[in-house]
């Protein structure tokens, strides 16, 4: 991998560094059994090659009996996907050839789904006994992106993006992260409202439902950070910007490509509930460069977006707490001042002789001048 050296010269431009850095993560969160496939990561001098696969669990929850052991529909589906979509791609993506999107889109689909139904009839499942539109044959989604120098040694770079479901691709510029998908979900929001509303995933791989492979191409000017991420690196994060700070402010204390993917692992694994993979590449600078320019970027989002959000969010755990002590002071007082009430509110609900020796007790209560032999 190189970095940036020297000068250029008036007549003959160093050509601009392609990709100089990658790393990516599965995180599952039961170890041996996690339904995100490893993440692919492949890169050349004009090329280069991200995604992942988020297998379904919830949808593709039937285990099927492997050589392997028992796997459910999702484990498999996520890695059948990925081979099949790593070869194809390795296959169509040609440095001197520009990708024709749409037609990469229908072959992956083509590829894929052909691939997910061999495998489900050498499974030879039987037919499941439950009924249900959220039953899916080994679903699971995708995320890829293919970069592609538009001229030798150029700073422009073609970005193909394509996805099914709601894992995400996304690139990280000095200016701030965008989102590349469109998260294909039965009820769709922005990015903030669906972190917040469990919608079902509309379109994704399956081997016994239609779906769709979704494509957007970009231009983007290097240097320039490009990640695939599945739902469990963003989707347990407050807001979209703290998913950001979370991987630049990751960028800005690393010492190496491999302290920072530790640094983002760590990071995830303290606030995620699901398996989580990533795939990262850094495009046109060195890790040290892109520290360097990214660094104003990383201080306004403390400034301006998280500092604030923290902020609030710290006044609400406190008045929260604060509220929790007061409901339970105001449940044991009810009790404490109920005790005394009650005595004479049930007078008449008592026996004779209960209710005699009760209001007894009770003006002996309401009179501690009786007991001491103290007249007036």
């Amino acid at each position: 991998m190189s970095d940036v050296h020297g000068t250029a010269s008036a007549t003959h431009p160093s050509p601009l560094p392609g990709p100089t850095f990658s790393f990516g993560f599965n995180l599952g969160k039961i170890p041996g059994h996690g339904e995100d496939s490893d993440p692919i990561l492949r890169d050349g001098p004009d090329l280069g090659l991200v995604a992942v696969f988020d297998g379904m669990g919830g949808a593709g929850g039937t285990v099927y009996e492997t050589p392997e052991g028992r796997r459910t529909g999702a484990y498999l589906a996520s890695r059948i996907a990925r081979d099949v979509v790593e070869q194809r791609m390795l296959d169509l993506l040609e440095p001197d050839w520009n990708l024709n999107g749409e037609a990469a889109a229908e072959d992956l689909h083509g590829s894929v789904q052909q691939a997910l139904r061999e495998r489900l009839a050498e499974l030879k499942a039987p037919p499941s006994g439950l009924r249900s539109r959220l039953l899916r044959a080994l679903p699971t989604t995708m995320a890829v992106v293919a970069l592609q120098r538009t001229q030798p040694g150029g700073s422009t770079w073609a970005c193909h993006v394509l996805w099914a479901g709601d894992s995400r691709a996304y690139v990280f510029e000095p200016a701030g992260a965008r989102q590349l998908t469109t998260d294909d979900l039965r009820d769709p929001g922005d990015a903030l409202a669906n972190l917040r509303q469990d919608s079902v995933v509309s379109n994704a791989m399956s081997a016994d439902t239609d779906f769709q492979v979704n494509y957007r191409r970009i231009e983007l000017q290097a240097p320039f950070l490009v990640a695939c991420a599945t739902d469990g690196c963003f989707g347990y994060l407050q807001t979209p910007m703290h998913f950001e700070h979370l991987v630049l402010g990751g960028l800005q204390q690393a010492r190496s490509t491999t302290a920072w993917s530790s640094s983002l692992q760590s990071e995830i694994v303290s606030v995620t509930g699901d398996d989580a993979a990533m795939s990262m590449m850094g495009v046109g600078a060195s890790l040290q460069e892109f520290q360097t320019l990214f660094a104003p970027r990383v201080a306004e989002l403390e400034q301006q977006f998280i500092g604030p959000l923290d902020e609030l969010a710290n006044a609400v755990d406190t008045a929260e707490r604060e509220l929790e002590a007061l409901r339970q002071r105001q449940l044991e007082t009810t009790k404490e001042v109920w005790g005394r009430y009650k005595t004479g509110y049930e007078r008449y609900l008592r026996p004779t002789d209960e209710a005699a020796g009760a209001d007894a007790d009770a003006d002996a209560d309401a009179d501690p001048a009786a007991d001491s032999g103290e007249t007036t």
